[in-house]
């Protein structure tokens, strides 16, 4: 288990972190997501023992990180993919991870082999592609087939292919009880892989819940209905509490009934309906619209800009 406990990094007068507290638990996939700035590789690197904090506590399994014994055995991290010694090949560079942590040799190979690298062992790292490179860091954190994976952009520069084994390989860890930890800013692939997020914004935990519950809060229960007689199905819906919103010919957006009283109230007035459905937004609306002042930069409007 990881967690993080009222935890605090300052640069000077910058706050990095704010006071974040999150456990990443056993047995599932942990998003870990949040704008540019918002602190994420600070609190990963936290975790890791790679910097000290200002106040509070990040531990693995109970202890911080420079106090774990063999810790490539208990935390497997990606965070820099690129990070390898250029002159060593794929194999060696495994190899004297392996013999930091009393690794047998053979399961240099047989990562190399599971990340798909098998026929590249004895190549140089500095002429791997990018999703080479991804898949020789993913192997550096498998190596000690350790209990606890903390991943940052593991499907960078993948093929789909690649991420779609990525997301399964991940899938099956957490399946066998392990903590698994990761940060990606390509939503669709979150949406399908992590069961619960944590959401940092300017350091700040802005959310702590699962893809479906943040989905479900940003669409607002909004139920999407289609009619050739809109206007009349609109007087026939409002009322104290319900707003009907048009959205486009014949198209209306109604918050405050549910699709059952909608469609019971167009079925009594005999109003035809061609669409009738919960209204749903993406992982991406919802992150950014959770996320929209927590942004350090906002780009200009792509039209006006065009």
């Amino acid at each position: 288990m990881i967690e993080v406990r009222d935890l605090v990094k300052k640069y000077g007068e910058t706050t990095a972190v704010d006071h974040l507290s999150f456990t990443v638990e056993p047995g599932r996939i942990t998003g870990f997501l949040g704008p540019n700035g918002a602190g994420k590789s600070t609190t990963m690197r936290l975790i890791l023992g790679l910097d000290r904090p200002s106040a509070g506590s990040a531990l693995i399994d109970g202890k911080p990180y420079r106090d774990l014994r063999d810790p490539l055995r208990h935390v497997g991290a990606l965070l820099e993919a690129r990070a390898v010694h250029g002159g060593r090949s794929a194999f060696n560079h495994l190899l004297y991870l392996a013999q930091t942590q009393g690794v047998p040799k053979r399961r240099v190979q047989e990562v190399l082999d599971l990340v798909g690298l098998g026929a590249v062992a004895n190549k140089r790292p500095k002429g791997f592609s990018l999703g080479m490179g991804q898949r020789l860091g993913i192997a550096c954190a498998l190596l000690a087939d350790p209990r606890i994976l903390i991943l940052d952009e593991p499907v960078n520069g993948l093929d789909p292919e690649g991420v779609r084994w990525v997301r399964e390989l991940l899938r099956g860890l957490a399946a066998e009880g392990r903590t698994v930890m990761l940060s990606s800013h390509l939503m669709s692939e979150m949406a399908q892989t992590a069961d619960r997020l944590v959401i940092v914004g300017r350091g700040r935990l802005l959310a702590d819940t699962t893809v479906d519950a943040l989905v479900e809060q940003s669409a607002g229960n909004t139920v999407r209905v289609a009619s050739s007689e809109t206007e009349r199905l609109r007087s026939l819906l409002m009322g104290p509490g319900v707003a009907v919103t048009p959205t486009g010919a014949e198209r209306l957006v109604v918050a405050g009934l549910d699709t059952r009283q909608i469609g019971q109230l167009a079925a009594k007035h005999q109003v035809p309906l061609y669409e009738l459905a919960i209204e749903s937004v993406s992982l991406e609306d919802a992150f950014m619209k959770l996320t929209h002042d927590a942004v350090e930069y906002h780009s200009s409007d792509a039209g006006r800009a065009a």
